[in-house]
């Protein structure tokens, strides 16, 4: 379902204008789920960490039984040629996946093949002073044991869509997911970082969800710029405790919390200054 405008699509060596149909009602990745997909952003003229995000990709695939047939570099060049169709100010949300075709009725068989496929589409970025609150859901992050936690991969958003229609059906934005042993994970969208006496922490990644490419990269600028970052077993008590409380993920890049169910916060400087150093960062390169 789109969300956004302007969609082109590669499909079998050509872009096409919209949202064409591609998947067939007996392909495995339509009745059986064995897909997977990647998000990037292109937006003031960039599109961080592009490459790592093609690379992630095709590792969803290997992760889930699927070959890959699009090298990661010549990813990165096939959706450079579809961003140069859009006015440079364009905001744009990229998604490559992978689909099986062909496999036994429950297993991707090996020798399967693999359809690939780019979607781009027009999304703003959310405004700058745009917030979002959290509650708590009863479903919880799965294990490595249980599903593909290891992979980008379409079977694992069912549960996301759950968690986030609970919370919405609550009147808050976003659910505050919790691993298998109760502790916090992430939200149902994004990853989840917090701040208490100037220490900025975010869940240690135990395999239960995907440790995001854009947790990442503010990570690795906020301990360049002097922050003290910590990745740690964190309890809901310590959100509940905290100073300041932020999302961060591919979509809006970061968005500060104001509530935990009771618990209220105020946009923080931390979440100002991660965002300031992304975008100088991305502007960058």
């Amino acid at each position: 379902m789109a969300i956004g405008t302007h969609i082109r699509t590669y499909h079998n060596g050509t872009w096409h204008e919209g949202d064409p149909p591609l998947i067939r009602a007996a392909d495995h990745g339509a009745w059986l789920g064995s897909n997977v997909f990647d998000g990037a952003r292109y937006a003031h003229g960039v599109a961080p960490d592009l490459d790592l995000h093609c690379a992630r990709l095709n590792q969803s695939a290997t992760a889930l039984g699927l070959s890959p047939t699009v090298d990661s570099d010549a990813m990165v060049k096939l959706i450079h040629e579809g961003l140069a169709l859009y006015p440079d100010d364009a905001a744009i949300y990229i998604r490559p996946m992978y689909w099986a075709v062909d496999g036994g009725p429950g297993a991707i068989g090996p020798g399967s093949t693999t359809a690939f496929a780019v979607s781009l589409e027009c999304i703003a970025l959310a405004p700058d002073d745009a917030t979002t609150t959290l509650t708590t859901t009863r479903f919880h992050r799965p294990t490595l044991e249980t599903n593909v936690t290891n992979a980008k991969a379409g079977c694992l958003y069912p549960n996301n869509a759950r968690m986030l229609r609970e919370a919405q059906d609550k009147g808050f934005g976003n659910a505050l997911v919790a691993d298998p042993v109760g502790n916090v994970a992430e939200t149902a969208t994004a990853n989840v970082f917090i701040v208490k006496d100037g220490v900025v922490r975010t869940p240690i990644p135990n395999g239960t969800f995907l440790a995001g490419i854009t947790r990442a990269r503010h990570i690795d600028l906020l301990r360049r710029d002097g922050h003290d970052v910590r990745e740690d077993v964190i309890t809901f008590d310590q959100v509940r405790a905290a100073d300041e409380v932020f999302i961060t993920g591919n979509m809006s890049k970061i968005t500060p919390v104001t509530a935990f169910d009771d618990v209220t916060y105020r946009p923080g400087p931390v979440a100002s200054r991660a965002r300031k150093l992304y975008w100088d960062w991305a502007r960058a390169t």
